[in-house]
């Protein structure tokens, strides 16, 4: 059987324009269960390992980024293809965290989902890491272990497309790139961003990581508008203040004062409009459960986004779909 094996990073210095400071790496744990989809977890590690290469091309520094393979057991770990991967085994050494921490699906993620060791681990560590993504299956681990949910601008939990086929595969490729590349401008700013995306997913950096116009020509009103059009573009995502406001070229401070500004609400308050607005869509328009259309609208799982529309709206995702059918055949 072919196999995978990933040499990490575990030291590396970080540079700002006054300091260079040590600091262990950013711990990037990607955990695999049996019949996992290979292109999904295979991307994002080439996402961080691009991302290390450029970093320390650039900067004359060590890898910031230390991604591990990880599974209940260890050792080698068969994708939906018959190749394995090598992992570490969940224990103790990872109760520290991480950083951001991918769950892979796979048939053997439904078995995960009952195993109370998969899931007290999970638990553990949560509460101790940035972010978690899931990619198809793995979102079933995840919601077994009873996430807290977030009501901020940026979704820690926010739930991944799920695997239906050859199409879904595809997209799938596209959301582990584009997550990874989240976590990438964040730490290390957006033009290294910007050329990871390049490398990776060509003719997709633009969309992803716009960068903005040289010499200042955009007006503040345009910048800000154009940050609200990019987050449209990611709402199904995780979205923080701090992207957002990178897109605009502002500073945090300044990017939340403009935007309430020109466009009369918060950031928050928009990109909860934004995913209101594409779940009244789904429940309209399609079929869809109540747990898909809050996935594929950014709003986490079916608990969150009916909490979401109680608060909001008065009434239940399943109330609004049946009054809104009820409305238009009338």
């Amino acid at each position: 059987m072919p196999h995978m094996h990933l040499d990490t990073t575990r030291i590396t210095w970080l540079h700002t324009p006054a300091l260079n400071v040590r600091t262990a790496a950013r711990r990037i744990g990607i955990l695999l269960f049996d019949g996992f989809w290979l292109l999904g977890p295979g991307t994002v590690v080439e996402m961080f390992q691009t991302a290390n290469e450029f970093a320390g091309a650039r900067a004359g520094e060590d890898p910031p980024y230390e991604v591990q393979f990880l599974s209940m057991d260890g050792g080698n770990v068969a994708s939906s293809s018959s190749a394995r991967v090598w992992t570490d085994r969940i224990d103790t050494r990872f109760g520290g965290g991480f950083d951001v921490l991918f769950i892979a699906g796979g048939y053997g993620a439904h078995v995960a989902a009952r195993d109370e060791r998969v899931l007290n681990w999970l638990r553990t560590v949560q509460s101790r890491t940035r972010a978690i993504e899931t990619i198809g299956e793995g979102r079933l681990v995840l919601e077994a272990a009873g996430p807290t949910e977030h009501d901020g601008l940026m979704s820690r939990y926010p739930g991944a497309s799920a695997s239906e086929g050859a199409f879904s595969a595809a997209n799938d490729r596209h959301d582990c790139a584009r997550s990874a590349l989240m976590f990438i401008k964040r730490d290390l700013g957006a033009e290294l961003a910007r050329s990871v995306a390049d490398r990776v997913m060509p003719g997709m950096a633009a969309t992803w990581v716009p960068l903005p116009a040289e010499g200042g020509t955009l007006s503040v009103a345009e910048k800000i508008r154009a940050a609200a059009r990019w987050m449209e573009a990611n709402c199904d995502r995780p979205v923080s203040v701090a992207d957002a406001a990178q897109v605009a070229a502002m500073s945090e401070r300044n990017f939340l004062r403009r935007f309430k500004h020109e466009m009369q609400v918060t950031p928050s308050d928009y990109l909860l409009q934004v995913r209101l607005r594409i779940a009244c869509n789904f429940l309209t328009e399609t079929e869809l459960p109540v747990d898909k259309i809050a996935r594929r609208s950014g709003t986490g799982n079916g608990d969150r986004l009916a909490k979401i529309f109680r608060k909001r709206m008065a009434l239940s995702p399943t109330e609004y779909r049946a009054r809104s059918r009820a409305a238009t055949e009338a």
